[in-house]
């Protein structure tokens, strides 16, 4: 499948950031009230800690939709490393823009960054070994496109986007389907085209699937021996795909077993935000 680009996007973009000015702002921000209407100012937002930017044109919406007056001046882009201290970006406008408009804003900015600087993490842990590291549908309500995006500036890669775009076959809908040669048949007549995957949890399973024809294989938990086996045995036949028990302890010697990716569900789930901080000045 593949990565998420900003021109995928940009409708999901303005959509996400409408819904965030009106869960924060509703009828009005009533101590922004205080300022004069006619007061200009401006702003500058750093980071307090090191991280890989995302989320620039997520702030640049936020602060379009709020006031076209505002500027947003860069002075780092997305996928770019930054360091404790640095300056981000500053603002120039209406004093109550800048205001109404910085936690929505620094919300998007903190959180992307947070996805985008675990994933370069895991990324160079294994960078010299040809595997790619994959996302998974374990993502925030409301930012599933958002954060993926935040993954491939972070330099690992997309895998489905959601339940549309490709097929996963998993344990109970092998059981429901009657097979794995039955469910890989009817994923080909419903879809023709769209990529086809089987999760396997032996070397068993993992043949029944290679002879129906899947696109992708995913080896569910099993073990660094079996998964050598699996290359081996699959030959370039079809991709291959670690899953489960993937932490920062295992990662490496998964990715030394020759599989083509590694999906981790923690680049998205457990992410953590970067220290932001926004400096008003008059």
């Amino acid at each position: 499948m593949p990565n998420l680009t900003l021109a995928d996007i940009s409708a999901d973009i303005e959509i996400t950031v409408r819904r965030a000015l009106v869960e924060d702002i509703g009828s009005g921000d009533i101590t922004a009230q205080l300022i004069p209407a006619e007061r200009l100012a401006s702003a500058t937002v750093i980071t307090r800690e090191a991280a890989i930017l995302c989320g620039t044109s997520w702030v640049d919406a936020v602060f379009r939709q709020l006031d076209p007056r505002v500027a947003v001046h860069w002075q780092a882009a997305d996928g770019q490393r930054v360091e404790a201290g640095q300056a981000l970006f500053r603002l120039e406008g209406p004093a109550r823009a800048l205001l109404s408009g910085e936690r929505a804003a620094l919300n998007f900015l903190q959180t992307l960054s947070g996805v985008a600087t675990v994933c370069r993490y895991y990324a160079d842990l294994v960078a010299d070994t040809g595997v790619k590291l994959l996302d998974t549908r374990k993502t925030l309500p409301g930012l599933r496109l958002a954060q993926k995006y935040a993954v491939t500036c972070g330099g690992c890669h997309n895998h489905r986007i959601g339940l549309y775009d490709a097929f996963l076959i998993k344990e109970n809908h092998i059981a429901a389907s009657g097979g794995i040669a039955e469910a890989v048949a009817a994923a080909h007549r419903i879809a023709p085209g769209k990529p086809v995957e089987v999760e396997v949890e032996s070397l068993e399973e993992l043949a029944q699937a290679l002879e129906a024809g899947v696109d992708i294989v995913m080896l569910d938990e099993l073990s660094l021996d079996d998964m050598r086996k699996a290359v081996t045995l699959t030959a370039g036949r079809a991709r291959l795909e670690a899953s489960g028990g993937v932490s920062e302890a295992t990662l490496r010697t998964i990715a030394e077993t020759g599989v083509d990716y590694i999906s981790i569900g923690a680049l998205t789930k457990h992410v953590r935000a970067v220290d932001l901080s926004m400096r008003l000045q008059q």
